[in-house]
């Protein structure tokens, strides 16, 4: 019975280690797919990981590209306008035509006559030459004087080439207008060129006398520090301290 249940047991014996050997390998094959798996998880996480990189990498990219797009135009963007050259010009051949008309009637109907009273002793028309600087200071010094009108004009010409600011405009013409209307006198009246005496009318009561072209000069000044006080510069941008 042995040797019977032997030979009949034997068949058993492979299928019994063909079904533990397949029990293994059935174990063995999740546990391949599960590594399969982790080992395509890794690629697909480093594929996502991959594409939240690129996505990244591009968001990246637009990112600073967008400010390079708007780098080259930020700085390209300043306050700018038209060229205020025309204004400046007309404000100083208005402000130069009023000074030149005033002082030929000066000149020509005032002078070695009696003062005209306008507003009693408070102001009158006087003709007087005065061979200093405005409102009769420093008439030793007429060529320097002379010297400088022409630098002021030099000066305010070259500045016009970037001015877009209209106050600024008006200030400078002003300044342009009443230099050039003192320094014609300078240049065409007596005693000489360079050292001509400029033709003064205007004199209030207890003050200096002056002409029109002091006062566009005084006008122009006190216009330009308050442009300056409030950060306004000639090419039209503002400034804060």
């Amino acid at each position: 019975m042995a040797e019977a249940e032997r030979i009949i047991g034997m068949p058993d014996t492979p299928d019994a280690a063909r079904a533990g050997q397949e029990r293994p390998g059935e174990n063995a094959a999740p546990r391949e797919r599960s590594g399969a798996e982790g080992a395509e998880a890794p690629v697909g996480g480093s594929g996502t990981g991959g594409t939240t990189a690129a996505g990244g990498a591009d968001d990246v990219t637009g990112t600073s590209a967008a400010p390079r797009a708007g780098g080259r135009q930020a700085p390209a963007e300043r306050p700018r306008g038209k060229r205020r050259i025309a204004v400046l010009f007309a404000v100083a051949a208005f402000a130069y035509a009023l000074d030149l008309i005033s002082k030929m009637i000066v000149v020509a109907r005032l002078e070695h006559h009696a003062p005209i009273e306008i507003i009693g002793d408070w102001l009158k028309f006087e003709a007087i030459r005065n061979a200093g600087a405005a409102f009769g200071f420093g008439e030793a010094f007429t060529v320097i004087f002379t010297v400088i009108a022409a630098a002021v004009i030099v000066v305010i010409a070259r500045l016009a080439r970037k001015l877009y600011s209209l106050p600024w405009a008006i200030a400078l013409g002003l300044l342009l207008g009443g230099a050039l209307g003192n320094l014609t006198d300078r240049i065409f009246r007596s005693p000489g060129v360079f050292e001509g005496a400029v033709v003064d009318f205007i004199a209030p009561k207890h003050f200096a006398v002056f002409n029109l072209a002091d006062s566009a000069i005084v006008c122009g000044g006190i216009l330009i520090v308050l442009l300056s006080f409030r950060g306004l510069d000639p090419d039209g941008t503002i400034h804060k301290d």
